[in-house]
């Protein structure tokens, strides 16, 4: 590591705070990208798949649900735009953290984030080969095989160079927006002209005829916002996105700001939807809500359409988490809280080494795929459950930090801002404090998910006391080079 990376972990002579892991990229993200990786961040497998057992579970409240998480989750990503205004970095919140609460803070934030996108990773590749099977043709290919295969595609496109990932990224968001809005005007059409799905008329009677929007009471629904809220994961791709596009001040909030919008129309306006199309007890865990109303009306390969939207979803996900893990773990490695090797840079300005760790992980999915397919995603998606809601948490705190810092006059809030701080980033860090108490009332999967932050913990306390002596070790001689070339005479 050269002198001139060492004195840029700190402050440029101007006094801000920089950070060496952004050096290297290309600008070539453009702003259609950042909206639809935005989009595609907002809309996933816990819309098109999740929703179906949650409706069970909930019925019509899940939209509230929805809405509630829907607005906690903007806030989140609202709060990390106005950091990234602030200084755009592609280590994101990890380098945010690294400024206002240290390297334990950055290191903590950084492998929290990791845990999340591996296991995700994990959860991504399963579902592709499990959504593969569906068809006939895939039926005699292992699971572990498909896993695999669909690894490999991901990771080429991630290492071959930041535009071919933004242009599959919007192409992905393109699917499911254009699936869901197709979907939503053929369920109006059914709404308006009250034309007859199977045994029943859709319309608002059917929420009532079932017992309202509350009916089995208020704690299924409270029960099911643990899974809306990892639904939402993904929306802080759009920070990461900032230190790879040439006009950050202009993309990232138009993108965030949309994010609010398409919540309450895909998610709440699909729930509500669903709900008059069909009787919520009619809905399943085992299939995805949109096919069981297209089935409802005789649409032939309905099953196959949304299958194929489903597994688009997936690759979309397990393609975000190779991205973004890259550039977090390169931000990291830096500043000496990662192996070495996760800062390596390509060619094609892409940091390959964090992205290939996190591939090695996915590949350990691919193993479980062999030994346990029939447990493999549910094993996994808890784990993903726990870094998602750390990770949104340490955004909030290090927003509260900045705030703070720019209440003292040391820095100077950019004109787009979180609205309502400090109370906002306050009742934030409640909600998702009230989350992990939701997951301990769960006396399934949500309890052991829980009680596995002890080990998780202790695997961060032993990590960071095998880095700290080379993140001192940085420091110091980063602090030492600041000295010399402020004393020249010395």
């Amino acid at each position: 590591m050269t002198q001139q990376t060492l004195k840029s972990l700190d402050h440029h002579p101007d006094g801000s705070h920089v950070d060496a892991g952004d050096a290297g990229y290309s600008k070539s993200l453009k702003s259609r990208h950042v909206s639809m990786i935005a989009i595609g961040g907002a809309i996933g497998t816990g819309l098109f798949l999740g929703a179906g057992g949650r409706l069970a579970v909930a019925g019509p409240s899940l939209a509230v649900a929805y809405a509630v998480c829907g607005v906690f989750a903007f806030l989140v990503v609202r709060a990390l735009g106005e950091l990234v205004l602030y200084r755009p970095s592609s280590g994101a919140f990890v380098s945010y953290a690294r400024e206002f609460m240290g390297e334990k803070g950055a290191y903590t934030a950084g492998w929290m984030y990791f845990l999340n996108w591996a296991t995700t990773g994990i959860a991504d590749i399963t579902a592709v080969a499990t959504y593969t099977h569906y068809w006939g043709m895939f039926s005699s290919m292992p699971q572990w095989l498909i896993a695999l295969i669909a690894l490999a595609i991901v990771l080429a496109v991630n290492l071959i160079s930041v535009k071919i990932f933004g242009e599959l990224e919007f192409w992905f968001a393109i699917i499911k927006v254009g699936a869901l809005v197709t979907f939503m005007c053929i369920g109006i059409y059914l709404l308006v002209t009250q034309h007859p799905i199977g045994d029943h008329t859709p319309g608002p009677h059917l929420i009532q005829d079932t017992g309202g929007i509350f009916p089995n009471g208020l704690l299924p629904m409270l029960m099911v916002v643990q899974g809306v809220v990892f639904a939402y994961a993904g929306v802080e791709l759009v920070g990461v996105t900032a230190g790879e596009t040439s006009e950050p001040g202009k993309s990232v909030p138009k993108a965030i700001n949309s994010i609010m919008w398409r919540v309450a129309l895909f998610y709440v306006g699909s729930v509500v939807l669903l709900a008059m199309l069909l009787p919520w007890n009619e809905y399943t865990s085992k299939e995805s809500p949109f096919v069981t109303v297209l089935s409802h009306i005789g649409i032939p390969a309905a099953g196959s359409v949304m299958n194929l939207v489903v597994l688009t979803a997936a690759m979309s996900s397990l393609n975000s988490g190779l991205y973004s893990t890259g550039r977090i773990l390169r931000s990291m490695a830096i500043a000496g809280s990662a192996p070495k090797f996760t800062g390596a840079m390509s060619r094609s300005q892409v940091p390959y080494g964090g992205i290939l760790l996190t591939c090695g992980f996915c590949v350990f999915g691919v193993g479980l795929n062999f030994v346990v397919p029939a447990d493999a995603f549910e094993i996994v998606l808890n784990l993903a459950a726990i870094g998602i809601l750390t990770t949104w948490g340490m955004i909030m705190i290090c927003h509260l930090l900045f705030w703070r810092k720019t209440q003292a006059g040391l820095i100077t809030r950019p004109s787009y801002r979180l609205p309502g701080s400090p109370f906002t980033e306050i009742v934030t860090l409640l909600f998702l404090f009230s989350v992990f108490i939701l997951m301990w009332a769960d006396n399934g999967p949500g309890r052991i998910t829980v009680m596995a932050l002890p080990v998780i913990v202790a695997a961060l306390v032993i990590g960071w006391f095998c880095v700290r002596g080379r993140v001192k070790a940085i420091r110091d001689a980063a602090k030492s080079d600041q000295l010399d070339t402020a004393h020249p005479d010395c």
